[in-house]
């Protein structure tokens, strides 16, 4: 009976324990535990720093999830988004996705100088940016996950890919699954992946056109719920409010959960590559009524999702290297 009840226990915690991935790549594989010797406290560091930072504004957890998403859409996962612009390298923090939105890059510089004091040149700016993006995920209130480490950083910076390759605002849905399937993604991502706009806010340039002009003929975009539309012309006008900031979901703004899929079939997702995941594909619809209906499934793929993301071409073995500083390779 006490050898029935112990087994019963252990399937209990399993079943709550984050779930574990390893992961192959071109040289060698990413698996969780790949700094244990090397650095056994490299994630209580990473953890503890991303809690204060997002203890100080909220916010920042949806800044640091977005850092790794933007920086794996470009290169692969290679923390190429964190260099500045020195000799040769053009950064990619100017390029129109980026560009006076991207943010956070201080927190990770705080986390990168406690690892260099921890143990110095050991862990990669580029698996720095996939545990902050876990740890976020997590103090919001959504799914924890073991993120498959062992990355490399680049050394150096693509700002066309970042300008070609990130999905846009008012992209259409065939550009943005177009885009997704060129780093191995498939819709089944897209949606997921989408999901994690449930934090975060947007400026009012990246949905204007939906409130004005969003097929050229000076309507409103007709798949935007009007009286939400008016909400936001409040702070979004014609002209001028560039940068004023809104919720990317107003229902739960800081809070990691599935009501972002639920305000799509209410017709009120605030950007244009929000709510085309319910209006231009069967397919994708029935997904986000299916994340709508169960914010557990909605957790359970995106867990799936982010760490198929954070395996997209990463710099392993000999490849790359590991930066002292993340803004600037070693040898500037």
């Amino acid at each position: 009976m006490a050898q029935s009840t112990s087994f019963f226990v252990l399937v209990a915690l399993l079943a709550f324990a984050p779930i574990c991935f390893s992961f192959k790549s071109n040289n060698g594989y990413l698996y969780p535990q790949y700094y244990y010797k090397s650095c056994p406290k490299a994630q209580e560091i990473v953890k503890s720093v991303v809690a204060n930072a997002v203890a100080k504004e909220a916010r920042m957890a949806a800044s640091l999830l977005r850092l790794h998403f933007h920086d794996c859409f470009v290169k692969g996962c290679d923390a190429s988004l964190l260099l500045d612009s020195r000799g040769s390298i053009v950064t990619e923090k100017r390029s129109n996705p980026n560009r006076n939105s991207a943010r956070g890059f201080d927190v990770i510089d705080e986390i990168k100088s406690a690892l260099e004091k921890e143990c110095p040149q050991t862990v990669s700016c580029a698996d720095i940016l996939a545990l902050a993006a876990r740890d976020s995920t997590v103090l919001a209130g959504g799914p924890n996950w073991e993120v498959p480490l062992g990355r490399r950083d680049s050394r150096s910076a693509s700002l066309s890919g970042s300008n070609n390759d990130i999905p846009a605002p008012n992209n259409t849905f065939n550009t943005i699954l177009t885009k997704f399937k060129r780093q191995g993604l498939d819709l089944v991502d897209l949606v997921a992946l989408s999901g994690s706009h449930t934090i975060g806010n947007s400026r009012c340039t990246s949905f204007r056109q939906r409130l004005y002009n969003q097929s050229g003929n000076n309507k409103p975009d007709s798949t935007l719920d009007e009286s939400y539309a008016a909400q936001l012309r409040n702070r979004c006008p014609r002209s001028g409010g560039d940068q004023n900031l809104f919720s990317l979901d107003f229902v739960s703004p800081t809070k990691f959960d599935n009501s972002y899929f639920k305000n799509l079939l209410a017709s009120k997702g605030l950007l244009n590559s929000d709510q085309v995941l319910a209006t231009k594909s069967q397919a994708s619809l029935a997904l986000v009524k299916q994340y709508a209906e169960n914010n557990a499934l909605f957790f359970e793929q995106f867990v799936k999702s982010i760490v198929k993301m954070g395996n997209i071409s990463p710099s392993t073995g000999s490849r790359g290297e590991i930066r002292k500083n993340c803004r600037r390779i070693n040898s500037s």
